[in-house]
């Protein structure tokens, strides 16, 4: 049996000497592109930006989703809302006293909201604003770097957000982001996220150019699975 995998590749990971190759050939394959940004405090990291995804619409209709790895989202979230990123999805442990007026902000705009939870944090860290949430997405890894450690017992928020989505009705579409590849194709799949996000190990890195790289990752994930990949 076949079935649709809502793809959405972290072009962190991509290779920026093929940056317009690869974009170009996942148009007509994934639902979205995955943009991390981060501020060097959050996490020891730095990453994407506004500007990033500005170059990148250049090439692309899909939609984007930023994930937010920033200690003031306040200042990020106004500078996507100007170049009207579809999705923003912000670090649930920096919003205490700011998550509402966060919230409805992106709203106003016309856009979507969405928290982000690492592995130290609960789902009933943010069940005060769940319901006017559009997306929630779940870190299988520590954040901040490509190539963490899976942490397979977060996929039980997953199992967690799905039920209460279905006794309250809410609509949040749930994401998992961290080490999405072959060794952990079955037990992700079978937590039935509705987003994948899939980066180095899963995509980028399986072969020198996208459609060898692509074609390997669907051949990993019917192996692991016995889903046809549609």
């Amino acid at each position: 049996m076949s079935e649709h995998i809502n793809i959405s590749p972290s072009l962190m990971t991509m290779d920026l000497d093929q940056f317009k190759e690869q974009i170009t050939f996942l148009n007509d394959r994934v639902d979205s592109f995955h943009i991390d940004i981060m501020d060097g405090h959050f996490v020891p990291n730095l990453s994407l930006s506004p500007w990033f995804i500005e170059q990148t619409r250049k090439l692309s209709y899909k939609e984007m989703s930023a994930h937010l790895m920033v200690t003031d989202p306040t200042f990020w979230v106004q500078q996507l809302i100007n170049i009207k990123c579809e999705v923003i999805c912000m670090p649930a442990e920096n919003l205490t006293g700011i998550a509402f007026r966060l919230i409805d902000q992106i709203h106003a705009a016309g856009l979507k909201a969405g928290v982000v939870l690492n592995p130290e944090t609960s789902v009933c860290d943010i069940m005060s604003y769940i319901d006017i949430l559009d997306k929630i997405t779940i870190m299988t890894v520590d954040p901040g770097f490509a190539g963490q450690r899976f942490l397979g017992s977060m996929l039980d928020k997953i199992t967690e957000l799905r039920k209460l989505r279905e006794e309250h009705g809410y609509r949040y579409c749930i994401e998992m982001d961290g080490s999405t590849n072959k060794a952990h194709w079955k037990m992700i799949h079978d937590a039935k996220p509705d987003i994948y996000i899939i980066g180095r190990s899963g995509l980028f890195n399986l072969a020198d150019n996208i459609e060898d790289s692509w074609n390997l990752m669907i051949a990993e994930f019917e192996e692991a699975t016995g889903r046809k990949f549609a």
